[in-house]
């Protein structure tokens, strides 16, 4: 392993892309330096199966695979978060936000989320997306959890939104960033931290972030992979190296941070050291 810990603070690992090789998939990940995975949950379900992983929990409704065969000390430490993407606000309901409210109580969650807004798909109506988000971010409030949001063409009434919360919530961060300086600057004034993941190594819609990255305080900014999605494109190639149009493994998030450390003029170790001790702080533990 390394000696510069990182955190990939977004993983999708309840997706079926990990369901045979997870424990695999945590090695690669421990030996890249990769000290703390946090899982995401898109939905009641997909967070009830991150929190079960994190806690290797036996899943006896979904049968998923959990991490169960390595020493613990030599694979990453796992959380979760607990929420309902903006594609799925739909199936917020009631019963749904009872049992949302249950998962996210729980002490290996460490965020509400992904929630937020999505207006590029609109898979579920926009006024639907907003009293979603709305509620989530309630939910971060009354327990005190910071929330990991999502924002994708929808900057002006997500930032209105988390501008009106902003004082109840203990803060959070904006995942997969990929948008333009003058909304970077509003999620910065609103005291949020930003996540970059492989889309700052796409040659053809991440250049813009290579210039972006330099501007981000320390302690605001964090790295990750949005495994299985947006390997980095420019990997080099080799044996035992995914490459793009496969799938992302938390390991890549060295490459990611790589990128990153190359951009803003920092040696890798100093990029590594404060984006977790950002996330240590954001996510409230010392086990990163």
């Amino acid at each position: 392993m390394t000696t510069s810990p990182l955190v990939d603070i977004g993983a999708n690992l309840t997706k079926k892309d990990f369901q045979d090789d997870m424990e695999g998939v945590l090695r690669s990940a421990f030996d890249k330096g990769v000290t703390a995975i946090i899982i995401t949950g898109t939905t009641v379900i997909a967070s009830r199966i991150a929190w079960q992983i994190a806690t290797r929990t036996p899943d006896p409704e979904t049968m998923r695979p959990r991490a169960t065969a390595l020493d613990l000390s030599q694979r990453p430490k796992l959380f979760a978060t607990a929420g309902v993407h903006p594609h799925y606000a739909s199936s917020l309901g009631e019963k749904a936000m009872d049992d949302l409210r249950q998962l996210a109580r729980r002490p290996e969650v460490v965020a509400v989320g992904e929630c937020g807004l999505d207006y590029h798909r609109k898979l579920s109506p926009i006024d639907v997306q907003r009293k979603a988000f709305e509620a989530q971010l309630g939910l971060a409030a009354e327990l005190k959890k910071p929330v990991f949001l999502h924002d994708r063409n929808a900057s002006a009434d997500f930032t209105d939104i988390l501008a009106r919360w902003r004082s109840r919530i203990v803060g959070g961060v904006v995942h997969c960033f990929t948008g333009e300086g003058d909304v970077m600057k509003k999620y910065l004034d609103l005291d949020m931290h930003i996540g970059i993941t492989g889309w700052i190594c796409d040659e053809r819609r991440g250049m813009h972030l290579r210039e972006l990255v330099r501007h981000i305080p320390r302690g605001r900014l964090m790295v990750e992979t949005d495994a299985p999605f947006l390997i980095p494109r420019d990997l080099p190639k080799g044996p035992g190296v995914p490459q793009y149009g496969f799938r992302n493994e938390p390991c890549l998030v060295e490459h990611v941070a790589r990128t990153v450390a190359r951009c803003r003029g920092e040696t890798f170790e100093q990029l590594a050291e404060h984006t977790t001790a950002a996330a240590r702080s954001l996510f409230s533990t010392a086990a990163f």
